[in-house]
């Protein structure tokens, strides 16, 4: 059960994350990384590393757009 709701939240996150790859809105990365945060503690409590693994997958896609806009340093 906790699998099905961190990939929901990842989910949720990557509606968030893909229009924030365009430019001027990578401010919406920063509303994003709290809620796939959320989904990867919650997918990491599961049996299984489904939710957890793809939670990490949209993390790395916000942190690489980030730090390519000068977000994170």
């Amino acid at each position: 059960m906790l699998n099905i709701l961190a990939f929901l939240i990842g989910l949720v996150s990557l509606v968030i994350v893909i229009p924030a790859q365009i430019p001027f809105l990578g401010w919406a990365n920063w509303f994003a990384l709290p809620l796939i945060a959320i989904g990867v503690i919650i997918g990491a409590l599961s049996s299984s590393n489904s939710g957890r693994n793809f939670c990490l997958i949209v993390l790395l896609i916000a942190g690489v757009r980030l730090a390519i806009g000068g977000g994170f340093f």
